[in-house]
């Protein structure tokens, strides 16, 4: 489907157009004032330069690697695991060189009057009525008011222009994007173990580390409290998110956000094998292999155990997202090669 650029956006009551003379406000309400409004941000991307200008104003614990991954067992041997998610936004330090971050930060921050408003004065009016149907009378368009005033303040403003080889560029990557998200499934590794000894090798259905998992999702949508001209590829797991914005990555963990800057991306896309449970295989995935619950030094079933069953071998794709700065994701999709055009296409970003 592809990326659509808009030349407007709105940010609560007001609609910010794009054009050649700079970014125009207007407002739908006549006679609407606010004097503390989102801030316009205009980014042209493209011939090697960035320009910005702003205007005032469900867990799963799985096992996976080479040997192959799987599901915990009830009763295997103890391995310890260890945090596999790096840094969150509230640690990482913001590359992407403006105060896009900031603004984001200070928006997510600030109160939402209008709802403070409506509720008190309908608990007041109710404690008073009949005399209350007058405080209802003055408070609705006061709280109207307020509701208009939290949707300007609570977003920030981000106008795109990208030139012709970036414009491209981004096309062709929410497309590669289509693939993430058409998985059917897409995990996000949250903690990691090796497998050290015999024992825990032979009750782990031989596999050689175990990872603890969480759903994530992949999908195009624009990051609260941003109103941009475009949609962004995104990636949520839990209550992190990553949005591959044109020019920089925008890590989103809670209320809170940080970038990084696509040069200090580094990224690393692996076919692993993975054990699952019966039943749960994904319908896009590739079976490649089985093995049992309890395997012997050789592989084989370990024949002292009469519940042992028969677990699938599969393949996923993985995508190991990383920067110097502290972030680290692991991805795994159910499609083997739901990242290659992915990886393909940010190699070929234009620097």
């Amino acid at each position: 489907m592809g990326i659509n650029f808009r030349t407007s956006v709105r940010a609560g009551p007001l609609r910010f157009t794009l054009s050649k003379s700079g970014i125009g406000v207007s407002a739908g309400i006549p006679g609407l004032r606010v004097g503390a409004g989102p801030r316009g941000n205009y980014v042209r991307v493209g011939a090697g330069l960035v320009t910005y200008l702003a205007s005032p104003a469900t867990r799963r614990v799985s096992r996976y690697g080479t040997p192959p991954e799987r599901t915990l067992p009830h009763g295997a041997a103890e391995v310890p695991l260890v945090d596999a998610t790096g840094l969150s936004a509230l640690e990482l330090r913001p590359t992407g060189g403006d105060d896009v971050v900031r603004q984001l930060n200070e928006a997510a921050r600030r109160t939402r009057w209008g709802w403070i408003a409506a509720v008190t004065a309908f608990v007041v009016g109710l404690a008073f009525l009949p005399c209350g149907l007058i405080l209802w009378a003055i408070a609705v368009p006061s709280c109207w008011w307020l509701f208009l005033r939290d949707g300007l303040r609570k977003n920030v403003v981000l106008f795109y222009e990208l030139q012709s080889g970036t414009a491209e560029w981004f096309e062709r990557f929410a497309l590669a994007w289509e693939q993430v998200s058409g998985s059917q499934e897409v995990w996000r590794t949250v903690q990691s173990g090796a497998v050290q000894t015999t024992y825990q090798h032979k009750t782990n259905a031989g596999v050689g580390s175990l990872v603890r998992r969480i759903t994530a999702r992949a999908s195009t949508e624009v990051p609260k409290y941003l109103a941009t001209n475009v949609e962004i590829p995104s990636l949520r797991a839990g209550t992190e998110t990553l949005y591959f914005l044109p020019d920089r990555l925008l890590v989103r963990t809670g209320k809170q956000y940080s970038d990084i800057a696509y040069r200090h991306l580094r990224w690393r896309r692996t076919a692993t094998r993975f054990v699952e449970q019966p039943g749960q295989v994904p319908s896009d995935t590739r079976l490649i292999d089985r093995t049992w619950q309890y395997v012997n030094v050789k592989g084989g079933p370990d024949r002292r155990f009469k519940n042992n069953p028969v677990l699938p071998v599969v393949q996923y794709g993985q995508l190991d997202l990383t920067a110097v700065q502290g972030l680290l994701w692991s991805v795994q999709a159910s499609r083997v090669s739901a990242f290659d055009e992915l990886c393909l296409e940010l190699e070929r970003r234009p620097s």
